[in-house]
């Protein structure tokens, strides 16, 4: 038995032509079709009069039957405020405590290394990574003066095997030109007898006085004559 065919089954494009030229598919009405161009949706005027068209009718709420609400918001305090008053707490505790000043950072830092020794080694001096077992004062004395103190210090130091100390020079703020003691104290770490025993220095952290001390890390014993001279080949 044979299917019968749909009605709307077509064989060609001329078939289908044929079928709208003879029953024409009526197209839905549209009533209160609007029809506005793009220079007519950017008028405000044209604007305006449709808005007051499409609220006719429209009757605002009496004011006795609503609830009005009320809301309390709490403003954040500004960021600014938070970050003056951070400064201030700082700069309080640096006043107080010394905290957050680092005087590696300023240009009254000083630092060397005696012979083969590593530079980061002063940096761990300054860190505090070793203890102070002695210190001398030689603020407020002569030049002379204070060597003698300085020689006879050092002299201590070594003989009783202590090898951190530290050495009170002053800022030298009270100079006309630079520190003199702090110069002083240099050179003698770095040109004198002494250099054999130093194998770093540098200046104090702020709560052992700052640039207006220095530690010094002395060897267990001296650089041998005979060391210095096959240093001195190697680094050749």
């Amino acid at each position: 038995m044979k299917s019968s065919k749909s009605s709307l089954t077509f064989k060609s494009f001329q078939d289908l032509k044929a079928l709208l030229k003879n029953k024409p598919f009526p197209l839905p009405e549209c009533s209160h079709t609007i029809l506005i161009d793009h220079e007519e949706k950017q008028n405000p005027e044209l604007e305006e009069e449709l808005f007051k068209k499409a609220m006719e009718g429209v009757a605002p709420i009496s004011r006795d039957k609503y609830v009005e609400r009320i809301f309390q918001i709490e403003l954040p305090e500004s960021s600014n405020n938070n970050e003056d008053a951070e400064i201030l707490e700082k700069l309080a505790d640096l006043v107080k405590y010394g905290k957050g000043f680092n005087v590696a950072d300023t240009p009254e830092y000083i630092e060397g290394t005696g012979y083969h020794v590593h530079p980061a080694l002063a940096k761990r001096l300054h860190r505090g990574d070793y203890s102070i077992q002695a210190f001398v004062d030689l603020h407020g004395l002569l030049a002379e003066e204070a060597k003698e103190v300085f020689e006879k210090f050092l002299k201590w130091a070594v003989t009783t095997g202590k090898t951190g100390v530290l050495i009170v020079h002053g800022r030298g703020l009270s100079s006309p030109s630079e520190p003199v003691l702090k110069k002083k104290v240099v050179e003698w770490l770095t040109r004198g007898p002494w250099r054999k025993w130093v194998a770093a220095y540098s200046s104090a952290r702020i709560c052992d006085g700052g640039a207006g001390a220095t530690y010094v890390l002395l060897r267990p014993r001296p650089v041998s004559k005979r060391l210095k001279k096959g240093l001195g080949a190697i680094k050749r």
